[in-house]
């Protein structure tokens, strides 16, 4: 309830299935998401991946964990609060309510047979960066903080196991979101869930879209899309990446990586908190400026 009182959002197209010509004419070229159900319905991975299947062929395996810290400018994104084995941390999410969430973990570095579970829908697209299949786990009541991916590639995520709540952002509306300058997430202070208009008057008329994904849905977010993201149940997500296949949007995606990446980086270790200080300071003027645009352009 509190999301839907917050920002104007809009439910995310569904289908079961997709041609790669409506695909491309109404999604992938206009940068609008898309949930596609049956995806994932010749997928072994859909019936066969559990949280004791894992537990059973990579329970041994010691992975890092975060928690719901919001993004913090002056730390390492994302950076892990604690350890433990794998088996261990697929129990705790089965048993009881958790934040802590495992980020991009690479499972297939570690079982390389698990690539047969899947298959990769390059009959809708092409550019898939499929050394990089990235798997994502949460307990109830993890959350992803409100960001979008550095790199700027398209995603395929697909979730097993549970439910999860999504709220997107078109790019367009990113300094209405109080994105810190140089970097792709918003300010810390705000819970998406339930923002405190009065400190982020930007935040009234932003439009979105809300998804609730089931077992085996997928979850098509273009290029530069927003996203947050609140496990429902204790489950984990799929994410495939792939390149734009416009050279301009690659260039966007290395100048990201360079800027918000290595340089931003750089600035941190030399001001430090100065520095962090400076950019909240900055990123309300900035928010400001653009509520008294209106409504962005595409």
């Amino acid at each position: 309830v509190g999301c839907q009182e917050s920002f104007i959002l809009k439910p995310v197209d569904t289908v079961e299935s997709i041609t790669r010509e409506d695909f491309k004419r109404n999604y992938l070229d206009k940068r609008k998401p898309l949930i596609i159900k049956g995806l994932t319905k010749d997928w072994p991975a859909r019936e066969k991946w559990t949280t004791d299947y894992f537990k059973q062929i990579a329970g041994d395996i010691e992975v890092k964990l975060v928690d719901n810290s919001k993004a913090d400018p002056n730390k390492v994104i994302n950076a892990s609060i604690a350890s433990m084995q794998f088996g261990e941390y697929l129990d705790l999410i089965k048993r009881e309510p958790t934040e802590l969430r495992i980020f991009f973990l690479n499972l297939f570095k570690h079982k390389p047979d698990l690539i047969n579970d899947i298959k990769i829908p390059k009959d809708l697209m092409g550019g898939f960066i499929e050394s990089m299949p990235a798997m994502f786990f949460g307990g109830s009541s993890a959350i992803t903080f409100l960001h979008y991916d550095i790199d700027l590639p398209h995603l395929f995520h697909t979730h097993f196991g549970g439910k999860k709540h999504i709220i997107l952002f078109d790019n367009k509306w990113k300094k209405r979101l109080y994105c810190i300058p140089n970097t792709t997430y918003a300010l810390e202070d705000y819970d998406v869930a339930n923002p405190d208009f009065e400190k982020f008057p930007a935040l009234k008329g932003v439009e979105g879209y809300e998804v609730f994904l089931e077992h085996g849905d997928t979850l098509f977010m273009p290029t530069g899309m927003w996203h947050w993201m609140r496990y429902i149940d204790g489950s984990f997500s799929l994410t495939l990446r792939a390149w734009d296949q416009s050279i301009t949007r690659k260039m966007a995606g290395v100048w990201s990586l360079f800027m918000h990446g290595a340089v931003d980086s750089a600035i941190k270790v030399i001001f430090k908190g100065r520095y962090a200080k400076w950019r909240e300071k900055l990123v309300f003027k900035i928010a400001e400026k653009e509520l008294k645009k209106g409504r962005p352009k595409n």
